[in-house]
């Protein structure tokens, strides 16, 4: 099996890059959860949703994916060992680099570039794509940017790609949620309705988290 690769753009200084105070926020925090070692959505453990949807009864044929905010890793080897193609995004270098260790250890090829969901074009990752995978990075996603992420996946989906989405929903009013706007309002069935035209939302399962979670699939139009 090959060695993960790099992606062959130089990748964007995001230390300096112009973000507004939301979004530095969102950063800060992330960086912190993993220089702690601690980011709760990063368990090392496949969740079950993505494994039946490849290797279950109406298993997914291995094609190309991509996974946003893809932490330390797990996921992305994951499918690559299932025989997908992947590529794989993460906004914390910290991740990224786990991700390309962890790739390396199990001797499959990844792509794992450094990087914003929300601005793919930035990156060296044209699509189509099968499959996108997001366990829990658009809620963490500043309000004013989910459209580019909607935008960037629309137009990296092959005909009938699936979306499989774990997102935290609303945090009740009075929860502390630090600066960040975006992690209170969560994610719901109804904005990805009018956040991602094109796509159909086929299921929202709800999580089995002390606090509000779901598991939403979307399919692009054919």
């Amino acid at each position: 099996m090959g060695q993960p690769n790099a992606t062959q753009k130089p990748e964007p200084d995001l230390a300096s890059a112009q973000r507004d105070p939301e979004e530095e926020a969102v950063h800060r925090a992330l960086e912190g959860y993993y220089r702690t070692g601690k980011p709760p959505w990063d368990t090392g453990v496949t969740p079950p949703e993505l494994v039946d949807l490849v290797e279950g009864h109406a298993a997914l044929p291995p094609g190309r994916a991509l996974e946003l905010g893809c932490g330390t890793g797990t996921n992305a080897t994951y499918l690559a060992r299932h025989g997908w193609e992947v590529a794989a995004v993460d906004l914390i270098d910290r991740a990224v680099d786990h991700a390309r260790e962890k790739a390396a250890a199990a001797g499959v090829t990844v792509r794992v570039l450094h990087g914003d969901a929300t601005r793919l074009d930035e990156l060296d990752v044209p699509g189509p794509f099968d499959l996108f995978f997001d366990l829990s990075c658009y809620c963490g996603v500043p309000l004013h940017r989910r459209d580019a992420y909607a935008a960037g996946l629309t137009h990296r989906a092959a005909p009938g790609a699936l979306l499989l989405m774990f997102g935290y929903g609303p945090e009740p009013l009075g929860n502390p949620t630090h600066e960040i706007t975006s992690w209170a309002a969560g994610v719901t069935a109804d904005e990805l309705r009018a956040r991602f035209p094109g796509w159909e939302l086929l299921d929202v399962t709800p999580g089995t988290n002390s606090v509000p979670t779901f598991w939403f699939t979307l399919r692009r139009d054919a």
